[in-house]
């Protein structure tokens, strides 16, 4: 999806560790960017409250949750060397994840006590479901509004 982009790519998540931990996509991203479209990444603010809950509501404690972004941030630092990439760090309270990619969407739908990864995920495009993805758009827009840069 993400290699198919020709103008915007999205990430909001909290930690998106399993994306960093993948040089294949480090590189894919790197050069989407390269190539003209705009990358912007939301990841949880390590230090936020709501990153720390999400941890003690999946069961796995406060910190777990806030290592994996630290780890992440560490992960998707050459991005910040490249221009077209942005990284910010939020502290909304996420009932979802969202992978963009031009109209496409990946929507994350997270779940009370349920880890992401086992959690379900939509396929949505603007040209299918024009009213979802909008509301899905608007909420990324919101968050990344209120996001402070990553330094």
């Amino acid at each position: 999806m993400f290699q198919g982009a020709s103008s915007e790519i999205d990430i909001l998540t909290y930690s998106s560790l399993f994306l960093a931990e993948d040089t294949g996509m480090i590189s894919l991203l790197a050069s989407r960017a390269r190539t003209g479209v705009k990358i912007r990444i939301l990841l949880g603010d390590p230090d936020s409250p709501q990153v720390a809950t999400r941890g003690v509501e999946e069961g796995i404690g406060a910190d777990v949750i806030a290592a994996r972004v630290r780890n992440a941030l560490m992960l998707y630092r050459p991005l910040q060397e490249v221009d077209g990439v942005e990284i910010r760090l939020h502290h909304t309270t996420l009932y979802n994840s969202i992978y963009r990619a031009d109209a496409e969407l990946l929507v994350n739908v997270h779940a009370y006590g349920t880890p992401a990864a086992q959690a379900p995920v939509l396929y949505l495009t603007a040209a299918k479901d024009e009213d979802s993805t909008a509301v899905y758009h608007t909420s990324l827009e919101r968050i990344w509004a209120v996001a402070q840069p990553f330094r």
